[in-house]
């Protein structure tokens, strides 16, 4: 194996230094912006030596992308992992608030993490004004897998709903969490008590409440 670069990392195997590019590089890009930050920057804060980047990544380039990887394989694991769960206890017959709760509370849980989630918050932020990703990374990587395992089980959960229309249902769902989530960012800091309440696991149980009785119109319309 060829020898790491960095001098600075004595005692240290390739997967620290690997870690450290990483977690400077995630502040530095949610902080300033891929743009606003540059290979030096992120050497300097991961105490290594500039060429670390190339020799572990490749460039700032693939530092990025290795970066959202990791999220989206974070991401997509706690979700497709909570939809199964509900699947294996239900007997593959899951109920319909057993299954949009379990996934709403994965959906929020990453986000929302008080260590993890404001900085990612901001990464998602800055990439939705200034693309650097693969165009097509987030929707194979995130969305495909999230919306085929979605689709099959909401599918189980009521029968009656048509194919066509589930990807409209996990799009409505999506959307109020990720309201939520900008709601409770907003609310922090308000001097207004009333304003500034925010329950998650009131919000969320009514979500699943909102969107069941939802899905259930829906295909009762249908059904007609």
């Amino acid at each position: 194996m060829v020898n790491s670069p960095d001098n600075r990392s004595s005692g240290s195997g390739d997967g620290t230094v690997r870690e450290r590019l990483l977690a400077a590089a995630e502040e530095l890009f949610s902080e300033q912006g891929f743009n606003g930050t540059s290979i030096r920057d992120i050497a300097a804060a991961a105490k290594c030596n500039i060429a670390s980047v190339n020799y572990y990544f490749g460039g700032k380039e693939n530092l990025y992308v290795e970066l959202w990887r990791r999220h989206h394989a974070q991401i997509v694991g706690v979700r497709i992992e909570s939809i199964n769960e509900v699947m294996s206890r239900s007997g593959g017959k899951p109920g319909l608030e057993m299954l949009l709760k379990s996934f709403a509370e994965a959906f929020l849980g990453p986000l929302m993490d008080s260590n993890k989630g404001p900085r990612l918050m901001k990464l998602m932020a800055r990439e939705m004004i200034d693309r650097n990703l693969p165009k097509d990374m987030f929707g194979k990587e995130v969305i495909r897998p999230t919306m085929t395992a979605m689709q099959e089980a909401l599918s189980k959960a009521c029968p009656a709903l048509e194919q066509s229309k589930i990807p409209l249902v996990v799009f409505s769902l999506v959307s109020q969490l990720l309201h939520t989530i900008l709601i409770k960012a907003m609310h922090q800091g308000i001097d207004d008590q009333e304003l500034a309440q925010f329950d998650p696991a009131m919000v969320i149980d009514h979500v699943v409440a909102f969107t069941a009785a939802g899905i259930r119109a829906y295909a009762k319309e249908e059904g007609k």
